[in-house]
């Protein structure tokens, strides 16, 4: 980011105008939309769940507030592996929040690919949607939330949904260098939804926890280390934020933060069980990454054959 002050917006929203809130958080860190903006929210999910996926409401405030100087404003989204980003759109409400503010949606995985080639890597290109190389600016809109496989999702890994095809999936043994190539490409501005957010065995089977915040900053990195610090997590133990951190050079103790770290609370982490130790061993290895993720009724059958062995363990 150059001689950039790195800055992350604490801002409290309970009880308080939203949209005004989101307004000002934006100011302090000195962005404006214009021209084209895509707005990334988090759709893990093909239905709202509150603190997995990003609030529709958030999504119609920015939609709105964004109109108010940008020509076009569009809310873009990928298919999940096992369903389609159309019907995510319309399941968890954020197509109508979207059209309702002006905006429109747009299924990022029917859009046009540009090759992307990266130098000094394993993964040697990346296939991307057109789009990100035709807006003006990128508002990535992440949930605060712990994961079971990275134990922390945030602003980097919330940028691993813009591969538009569904064999992403295949990319987690690689998924450090990747979630590095597009913060460093995409340069986004940041907008975490922290109004619910959720710990324990997130990034759908955790448990909702209200913080009422919104985090804003101009560095995805810096937004997630100031996450982490108020969630109680060590960002050291977190593979892709300390690969990414170590690459980039971000020094917690440079960036500015405005609001409260009062705000703070420990997080439960996830509670890695058998599945998700086996998981784990998978994403390792790109060629067992393949083969696993390839046979989607091998898929099926095994996530069948999970749900029972946690009913047994009354860990569902």
């Amino acid at each position: 980011m150059g001689k950039t002050t790195r800055r992350v917006v604490i801002t409290k929203v309970k009880g308080g105008d939203l949209a005004k809130k989101l307004e000002e958080a934006l100011q302090e860190i000195g962005f404006k939309a214009k021209g084209k903006v895509l707005i990334k929210p988090n759709m893990c999910m093909p239905v709202y769940v509150p603190g997995a996926v990003t609030s529709p409401e958030v999504v119609y405030h920015l939609v709105k507030l964004f109109r108010n100087s940008a020509e076009e404003v569009i809310v873009g989204e990928s298919d999940g592996y096992n369903y389609s980003c159309d019907l995510a759109f319309e399941k968890t409400g954020m197509k109508e929040a979207a059209e309702k503010a002006g905006g429109k949606i747009m299924n990022l995985s029917r859009d046009k690919l540009v090759q992307v080639n990266i130098e000094g890597f394993r993964v040697k290109r990346l296939f991307l949607p057109k789009t990100l190389f035709e807006v003006d600016s990128i508002v990535n809109v992440p949930v605060m939330k712990t994961h079971e496989f990275t134990i922390y999702s945030g602003a980097l890994k919330n940028l691993f949904g813009l591969i538009p095809d569904r064999k992403r999936i295949f990319l987690h043994p690689y998924i450090n260098e990747v979630l590095f190539a597009l913060q460093k490409l995409i340069k986004p501005i940041t907008v975490m939804d922290a109004i619910t957010a959720m710990e324990k065995n997130g990034p759908t089977r955790g448990l909702p926890v209200n913080m009422d915040l919104i985090l804003t900053s101009n560095c995805p990195v810096a937004l997630d280390l100031v996450a982490t610090e108020i969630m109680g997590l060590d960002w050291r133990t977190i593979s892709h934020l300390d690969y990414i951190v170590r690459k980039t050079g971000v020094d917690r103790g440079k960036i500015e933060v405005i609001g409260r770290m009062e705000y703070s609370r420990r997080f439960m982490p996830p509670v890695i069980d058998l599945p998700v130790k086996m998981q784990l061993v998978i994403y390792r290895h790109e060629l067992v990454t393949k083969a696993f993720f390839s046979n989607p009724e091998l898929v099926k059958a095994l996530q069948k054959i999970v749900m029972f062995y946690r009913g047994l363990k009354g860990s569902i």
